[in-house]
């Protein structure tokens, strides 16, 4: 469908017709005709596939019939052309009862309703509200509040498990107009894209619960449901790292194409081509800096909020607990992206629907761990499926599968695609191109070298396998493969002549997304987490014997040290080991958990995860786990000894006690610490070495092997070290100065003083919050883009 410059003394005109209404831009063709790709779809035997088409002209529009069958009429008259304006009433296919349409003339939008406002263009409208699609069901418009939900005691009743059971109410006002009120819903309400608590609704507004959307249209509401038969149409992405024209790279150079509804995608091109900054800027994770995404003719990146519901992702790395078997692995995905009220009885019946869909029936009560590659990444795609996207990105879904597998999960996804989905995969697989219906070839920069059916990709080339194109990719650096590809047939075929959708200007440079509504259901989310982490750790064998064989060792030692009673031989070897004892079971506890678990939480994350909610999961489970470690490693370690507290009590409490309740919390500091550095690092494999490093820092740190009082620097790094204020509550317990006269045990933190204990006690909770405070921060630099909004 042409486009033509832009006329700016034509009128921008509203269409009306029985299913809907049409804002005319004066910047291009509106075509009409019963072909589901025209402008305006007219579904009736009378009207001929391509029918007719509107055309602005300077000053006015023009009306041309296309050869139609049975004709097209203005004013009772058949025409072959016409002009036509504002009040001009249209019939296709007979001039008394044929299909309708009125044209209305429009006011110049307000400042608060422009493009780059709140409110959609007249462009990017058409998709949700019925140029495109006929709206599902079209209903009268009460003079009333009508409430919509998933409960069937709703007046609009949405059968979608991702809408709330009371999700929220279009109501009337006095005046006459109407507005849109969230009930605090699970996955908010959207109002033109951006989620609302309460909002005015005008004719052509879109409002967006779940899968559906809604317009008001003359005297009735138009509903049109995602049904998952959705385009996606990709416009001039530019995405750049560093500053421009100084050392800046290109990764994405001007990226345009269509993709078609239920079509398979295949990505290709050597690495460095920008494939992955490609999905990321596609899914809104990493928005491109340049250039547009349109959903069905929506924005994405504007509407981001609303569509983030209809996007799945399958990352390279498997997002899956593999502890957990498949079903419990998929119902705790279904309790965090489900609204609360849903019934365990419709989860469970999703959970097995999509098990059903990726044949994963015979594996269903199987550890994930324990599954083959094939069978681990069917069920990543089963998680995704859960909401029933629309599109479906999937990372490397091959890499390290053997040839047979690699041709049964590219098989898997044609079968998706075929189901009724969009579905684009990056591989560096070539094996089983030919089942995608397009394919997309990268060039070195960004750019695209090809885009058309996989079949002519080789010969286009010039090439007969692909290790030599890949090759010349990488050795024929002075070819510009961008420029004989746009030059090219394939170009104007499969991309220029392909593209439905209207041209829209670039978005200004480093335009961001609109972030998703906050989470409502913090409790409930921290519940499910809770739960399906103290599962997945429960089914670690080798986890819960090193957590359970930790203190009693840790103990046992510091017992062979203590003796009976203890001494001025044995008190500080005693409290030492408590310390090194607690640092190691905290910290060795959580040192791995936050980079083990990155992809799963960064996935999560992006479709609604609460960050506080995330992270608060582990500091119970592990707080938990923690502090009942340290009770045992005290007690294993000091039951029936001696401590020698001065007339045998301690600061507050009985010492034994005070010593536990030291040991409990510095071991839950270490936990926040181990925390803070799983947070930190990249890779899980150098956990472990600066786990080594934070045990010799608490040792050296804490005061029992060098003077740490009155030495500049020392002393003040010392604050930081949890070990150095849980020892010094330990000996203001046991007043170790009396015990062990010597200069060491002269520190003032040593002391058997009630202000000294507490603020030992109380430094350890200050590192604690301050531990978790930078944990949350280092969370949030591992979140996709548009979340750290």
């Amino acid at each position: 469908m042409g486009e033509r410059p832009a006329t700016p003394t034509a009128p921008e005109l509203v269409l009306e017709t029985d299913l809907g209404s049409t804002v005319m831009s004066p910047s291009r063709d509106y075509h009409v005709g019963r072909d589901p790709g025209s402008d305006i779809v007219i579904d009736d035997d009378r009207v001929s596939w391509h029918h007719a088409v509107l055309h602005p002209e300077d000053g006015h529009w023009t009306l041309e019939d296309e050869d139609s069958t049975n004709g097209t009429y203005t004013a009772g008259r058949r025409i072959h052309a016409s002009d036509v304006g504002a009040g001009s009433e249209i019939r296709f296919g007979n001039p008394s009862d044929g299909p309708r349409a009125v044209l209305l003339g429009r006011e110049p939008p307000s400042p608060a309703a422009t493009p780059s406002a709140d409110r959609p263009s007249a462009v990017s409208m058409p998709a949700a509200t019925g140029t495109f699609r006929q709206p599902t069901t079209v209903r009268p418009l009460p003079a009333r509040t009508v409430r919509i939900g998933r409960d069937a005691g709703n007046d609009l009743v949405i059968d979608d498990l991702v809408v709330s059971r009371h999700h929220a109410e279009l109501r009337a006002l006095a005046d006459g107009t109407y507005e849109i009120v969230d009930l605090g819903s699970h996955n908010g309400t959207f109002l033109n894209g951006q989620p609302v608590a309460r909002g005015p609704v005008g004719p052509g507004d879109i409002v967006g619960i779940g899968h559906s959307a809604f317009c008001l249209v003359g005297d009735s509401l138009q509903e049109f449901v995602d049904t998952g038969e959705v385009s996606l149409d990709v416009q001039d992405l530019e995405v750049t790292v560093g500053r421009a024209g100084k050392g800046g790279k290109t990764l994405l150079d001007k990226v345009s194409f269509p993709v078609g509804e239920k079509c398979l995608l295949g990505v290709v091109g050597p690495s460095g081509a920008g494939k992955s900054t490609l999905l990321n800027a596609l899914t809104g994770q990493r928005p491109a800096d340049r250039g547009t995404v349109l959903y069905d003719g929506r924005d994405l990146y504007r509407d981001f909020a609303e569509l983030r519901q209809r996007i799945g992702l399958v990352p390279q790395d498997d997002i899956l607990h593999a502890q957990l078997t498949v079903r419990k692995a998929l119902g705790y995905a279904a309790e965090l992206r489900f609204p609360q009220d849903t019934a365990k009885a419709e989860r469970q019946a999703r959970v097995t629907e999509v098990i059903q869909e990726l044949g994963l029936e015979q594996r269903a009560d199987q550890p994930i761990h324990s599954l083959s590659g094939g069978q681990r990444k069917r069920v990543s795609v089963a998680l995704e499926l859960l909401t029933k996207p629309s599109l479906l990105f999937l990372d490397e879904p091959t890499s390290g599968l053997d040839p047979g597998m690699d041709r049964s999960v590219m098989h898997m996804l044609r079968g998706l695609a075929d189901d009724g989905r969009t579905v684009i995969v990056v591989t560096h697989s070539v094996l089983s191109l030919e089942v995608c219906d397009r394919l997309l070839v990268l060039a070195p920069g960004g750019r695209i070298a090809y885009y058309g059916p996989p079949e002519d990709a080789l010969a286009f080339f010039g090439f007969e396998e692909w290790p030599e194109a890949f090759e010349a990719f990488e050795n024929d650096r002075d070819r510009d493969w961008a420029a004989t590809y746009a030059g090219s047939p394939f170009r104007r075929q499969y991309i220029d002549n392909a593209t439905a959708q209207p041209h829209l200007p670039p978005a200004a440079p480093g335009a961001m997304v609109a972030p998703p509504p906050k989470t409502r259901n913090w409790g409930a989310q921290l519940n499910t987490l809770v739960r399906r982490y103290a599962s997945a750790l429960s089914a670690d064998r080798t986890f819960l014997i090193i957590m359970i064989a930790l203190p009693f060792v840790m103990g046992a030692m510091a017992r062979a040290l203590a003796g009976s009673r203890l001494t001025q031989e044995t008190a500080m070897n005693a409290l030492l080991i408590l310390c090194v004892g607690g640092v190691l079971t905290g910290a060795a506890n959580a040192v791995r958990e936050l980079v083990k678990e990155r992809v799963i939480y960064q996935r999560e994350r992006a479709v609604g995860l609460s960050r506080s909610a995330y992270l608060m999961s582990k500091i119970v489970v592990l707080g938990t786990i923690t502090v009942l470690q340290a009770v045992v490693l005290t007690l294993v370690g000091l039951v029936g000894v001696d401590l020698g507290a001065p007339g045998g009590e301690g600061v507050f409490l009985p010492p034994l006690v005070e010593i536990t309740l030291a040991v409990a919390l510095l071991s839950f500091t270490a936990m926040m610490l181990g925390l803070l550095v799983s947070a930190l690092v990249r890779k899980e494999e150098v956990t472990m070495p600066l786990l080594v490093l934070l045990a010799i820092v608490q040792v050296v740190f804490c005061g029992a092997l060098l003077k740490l009082h009155g030495v500049p620097g020392v002393e003040q790094l010392s604050w930081l070290v949890p070990s150095r204020w849980a020892l010094g509550a330990m000996a203001g317990t046991i007043d170790l100065a009396r015990i062990v006269p010597g200069e060491l045990t002269s520190d003032p933190l040593f002391e058997h003083a009630a202000g000294i204990w507490l603020l030992n006690m109380g430094m350890m909770v200050v590192l604690s919050l301050l531990f978790g405070y930078v944990v949350a921060k280092l969370l949030r630099r591992r979140e996709p883009a548009v979340m750290r909004k």
